[in-house]
């Protein structure tokens, strides 16, 4: 009887121990799932902070190239633009007048040299090609500078677009002073052709030829 009530006392008291055990297991397990939730926790927020830096650095760097393209959009739509300073520019008016007397002068001296009689037609042919290419070239010139002054055609700043105007005149004055130097010298040529064609018919005259 004895021995009964002792293995029943053993029996209840490694129950108990077991269940002492279990629960311990289960505290343990309870504290390391806590740890692994703070942690999760801690993760959670580095990443939210870190996206809350990468969005501000983002949000920054857009708003600076939003403004940035729009500062750069006003400074072209500002070179679309001219000012007076290049309307009103001397070389403007010079340029016209340029080609004005290219015009004036070559159709003048076309007309003394067609009706000379002292060019053939195929050299006729010649000095009216010259007289084309010279005009066609002006025109292109004439092209350019509307270009420099009409607001929207060219996106240039006002230097670039004095600059273009400065070359449209040199290349002006340069066909101007072309034109007068053929012209001197086809009227030098016509000139010297109708004293020896003069000579020609008075030698005949004087010989009875």
């Amino acid at each position: 009887m004895r021995r009964k009530f002792l293995n029943l006392l053993l029996l209840v008291f490694l129950s108990s121990t077991v269940k002492v055990k279990a629960q311990t297991a289960e505290v343990t397990q309870l504290v390391l799932n806590i740890e692994k939730l703070d942690q999760l926790r801690k993760i959670l927020q580095e990443l939210k902070d870190g996206y809350q830096i990468l969005f501000k650095g983002y949000s920054t760097i857009r708003d600076l190239s939003r403004g940035n393209f729009k500062l750069h959009e006003a400074f072209l739509d500002g070179l679309l633009q001219v000012s007076p300073a290049v309307k009103n520019y001397s070389r403007v008016q010079d340029i016209i007048r340029c080609q004005l007397a290219i015009i004036k002068e070559y159709k003048s001296a076309y007309q003394k040299l067609s009706s000379s009689g002292s060019f053939s037609s195929a050299e006729l042919d010649y000095i009216s090609g010259v007289y084309e290419r010279l005009a066609s070239q002006s025109l292109k010139n004439l092209d350019a500078l509307d270009t420099a002054l009409t607001p929207k055609k060219l996106r240039a700043s006002d230097d670039e677009r004095l600059g273009l105007i400065d070359r449209v005149y040199q290349d002006m004055t340069d066909q101007l002073s072309f034109l007068r130097s053929f012209n001197s010298n086809a009227g030098l040529l016509s000139a010297q052709r109708s004293a020896e064609k003069a000579d020609i018919e008075l030698t005949k005259k004087l010989y009875d030829l």
